[in-house]
């Protein structure tokens, strides 16, 4: 339709990147620039983002996230992270309490801030013929990432990106079908024959998890507590809700 749809519609996730191959200065500074240009909640900025260079701190971060060797193999990995470190600021500047991070809604501003970003980012990126992947296991071990990292209080990691060059092709992963995720008015839930012909559709596109269906995936993951240390590492950086 233009070029804008189309690059965003080419989007694929890149497991595999050339080694010891850094990304020019001028480009990553786009990619972070392009990041901050990201809508947020009052114009907050509830995020920051911490590049990982370094290939022995690559690995560690590797490590920490589940053993994902393409952290370490990526010219650079971002981890952006909910930051209300400097709203803390802001309300010591000026005698405010800050008692807002005590409600469940701060959690989805932060995350939502960090999802834009990184958005933008992964655009900005792939603008450039860099390939990228997200990595939510950077929550796997929150408490160590954190320490890792040196966050302070009222910060937290959402999500990590890798960011490089690809070395390997792969293919454009479908999607769910329109009709399961967009509905107009009121919310329908007659969505299970949808659900079925994705099934269908995207076991060939699946060998990594192991060439099943996505129902059965999705039900395996959230048959369990993915993450349980998540909610004590938040509570140490003084999220602790209120209302929950």
């Amino acid at each position: 339709m233009n070029p804008i749809i189309d690059h965003l519609r080419n989007h694929r996730s890149f497991r595999k990147f050339k080694k010891d191959q850094p990304i020019p200065k001028e480009q990553l500074n786009a990619i972070v620039r392009s990041a901050q240009s990201a809508p947020s909640w009052i114009n907050g900025q509830q995020y920051s983002i911490i590049a990982i260079q370094n290939p022995e701190r690559k690995q560690k971060m590797a490590e920490l996230c589940g053993n994902q060797a393409y952290i370490a193999e990526s010219s650079v990995f971002l981890v952006f992270v909910a930051d209300f470190y400097r709203a803390q600021l802001a309300s010591q500047q000026h005698g405010g309490s800050l008692s807002a991070a005590e409600n469940i809604d701060a959690l989805l501003v932060g995350a939502t801030d960090v999802g834009l970003a990184c958005e933008n980012a992964i655009i900005a990126a792939e603008s450039l013929e860099l390939g990228v992947v997200c990595i939510g296991g950077i929550r796997r071990n929150m408490a160590e990432v954190i320490d890792f990292l040196q966050l302070p209080k009222h910060v937290f990691p959402v999500v990590g990106l890798c960011v490089g060059y690809p070395d390997v092709e792969m293919p454009i992963k479908p999607r769910l079908p329109k009709e399961a995720i967009y509905f107009e008015e009121t919310y329908q839930s007659d969505v299970a024959a949808s659900l079925a012909a994705y099934d269908e559709t995207i076991i060939p596109f699946s060998t990594r998890e192991g060439g099943i269906s996505w129902t059965k995936r999705v039900s395996a993951f959230y048959d369990k507590d993915y993450y349980p240390s998540i909610a004590e590492a938040l509570k140490k950086q003084g999220f602790v809700m209120k209302d929950l």
